[in-house]
């Protein structure tokens, strides 16, 4: 087992991929809600540029924080060096290259997704009449998939990195980290109980 593999919020991030199919099938219901008010086309894209462009966009630019949970982050400070270790390869032109792959991947979904949508007519949350807020949704759940889906998959890319290219890999310098990654929430000295920390942290 690579030594990074002990990274306890390596495998927490992983596991929120389980979380994708019930965000995808909020999006299917939410498109179930009445007849199309615009043109399929442009339901589609609206959907999908809520969903698909905010998430592309910080994977691109600033890059989830992924040793964070829900509303607390650590502080850059007291992350360990293999810690931000991880947050460099999270930077790397690979991961972008991946974050693009699953932008069009999950909008070829949507549209199999919008095809579907008249099955869930009868479970439909609102009345037909209520196409709009169905729309509305469809898109704050769509963009809850893609991050769900991105995030996980940033993570697979970390876990397959060799150890030798792990260790030669420098670690983000901690003065950078607030400015070039997306940081949610309250930022904290220690999330996880010290015992299930990288052994660095405690030095």
């Amino acid at each position: 087992m690579r030594s990074f593999w002990s990274e306890p919020f390596l495998w927490i991030h992983l596991a929120g991929l389980a979380a994708l199919p019930l965000f995808l099938e909020l999006c299917w219901i939410g498109l179930a809600v009445g007849d199309p008010l615009l043109p399929v086309w442009l339901e589609v894209a609206l959907v999908a540029s809520v969903g698909i462009i905010p998430i592309l966009w910080m994977q691109f630019s600033r890059p989830f924080n992924i040793f964070s949970i829900l509303v607390v982050a650590i502080k850059p400070e007291k992350l360990s060096p293999d810690q931000r270790r991880i947050l460099s390869l999270l930077k790397s032109p690979v991961h972008q290259w991946i974050a693009s792959g699953v932008a069009v991947f999950m909008f070829w979904v949507l549209g199999q997704i919008y095809q579907a949508a008249p099955i869930a007519t009868g479970i439909a949350p609102f009345p037909s009449s209520w196409r709009l807020a169905g729309l509305l949704l469809a898109g704050f759940a769509f963009l809850a998939s893609n991050l769900f889906l991105q995030v996980p998959l940033a993570v697979f890319q970390v876990l397959f990195t060799s150890e030798a290219q792990f260790a030669a890999t420098a670690a983000y310098p901690v003065e950078k980290i607030a400015q070039d990654f997306t940081i949610p929430g309250l930022q904290v000295d220690q999330i996880l109980p010290l015992e299930t920390t990288n052994p660095e942290t405690l030095a």
